[in-house]
């Protein structure tokens, strides 16, 4: 999972409804849905898993109390990073919303190896251990929260893509990782009910693997959006071609793009004709400045230097 991806960011389309909408109804909205969901999911998932004697269940509700813990770190960080900027930030806060998605994606790795650590124990220990097996009831229950996350999923990632928010798409990625290791539950609880036992404790493992990678990878993508890195090839390219095509401009001499959280700073060189006038070679860089900054969202800001050809 990569969350630069243009058409995972992109701005979603907006219903009529959703338009008249601020960004702090949305956030209240977000974060309330997954809130509720998840102490709810949760909380049957822990019932089913202890009444039902099944530790993957178990290990499942506890990855999906953990969501609400994200949750509201992915909201205090998109809360913090629209705070306009001031004489201590004049670049602005965006930073800080990375900063958040680092500290859910640890919270999901340290919650993937609790699991998957409870889940090798009980493999390894299964010969000296009388292992009960699962009822109906949990498998109910992971096929409830394999459509419950997935829900979720969706929803989350909606509007994360509306507000531009890293740290709401990492918490998307969160429910979807919730829905998978749903899934190995359903499969681990199916699998004791037809006589092997041990395989409740494998789907544990699987979930552990499930979580590690969508933490790792949050973690990465939140690391590089503080460290300066590029916006990417692919809108690096479409950003030049994009300018190449202005009236009055010769070539693009040199084009970088810096990340920072959720936005991407550009510095552009770009040639004209030499015996153009200050002011009208102004007038063009002006121009290009706010096309840019209006066809490209994710643009916070572009410096543009004029070189004569």
């Amino acid at each position: 999972m990569s969350t630069n991806n243009r058409n995972e960011n992109s701005p979603a389309r907006l219903t009529v409804r959703e338009s008249k909408l601020s960004e702090k109804e949305m956030l209240r909205r977000i974060s309330g849905v997954s809130i509720v969901g998840n102490v709810l999911l949760s909380g049957f998932k822990l019932y089913a898993g202890f009444a039902g004697h099944s530790g993957a269940m178990v290990s499942d509700a506890v990855h999906s109390l953990s969501d609400v813990l994200t949750t509201f770190i992915a909201l205090l960080g998109v809360r913090v990073a629209k705070k306009k900027a001031d004489e201590d930030h004049p670049y602005g806060h965006e930073a800080l919303e990375s900063i958040a998605s680092m500290v859910l994606a640890v919270l999901l790795i340290l919650t993937g190896l609790l699991i998957g650590r409870t889940g090798v124990e009980n493999i390894i220990h299964a010969d000296s251990r009388t292992i009960e097996i699962p009822t109906l009831l949990p498998l109910i229950a992971a096929i409830v929260s394999i459509i419950g996350k997935e829900a979720m999923y969706w929803y989350t990632r909606h509007y994360a893509r509306i507000l531009n928010s890293n740290a709401f798409m990492a918490d998307a990625w969160h429910h979807r990782s919730d829905a998978l290791s749903s899934v190995g539950s359903l499969i681990g609880i199916a699998g004791a009910m037809m006589g092997f036992p041990v395989l409740d404790a494998a789907a544990s493992v699987v979930i552990c693997v499930f979580i590690l990678k969508v933490g790792v990878d949050i973690l990465k993508d939140a690391v590089e959006r503080v460290t300066g890195h590029s916006g990417g090839r692919a809108f690096e390219k479409e950003l030049n071609d994009f300018i190449s095509a202005q009236d009055g401009v010769i070539r693009v001499d040199v084009l970088r793009s810096r990340m920072f959280g959720s936005r991407i700073y550009v510095d552009l060189e770009i040639e004209m004709d030499g015996n153009m006038t200050l002011r009208a070679s102004h007038k063009i860089a002006e121009s290009i400045h706010h096309k840019v900054e209006q066809a490209f969202p994710s643009v916070k800001h572009i410096m543009i230097h004029v070189n004569p050809a």
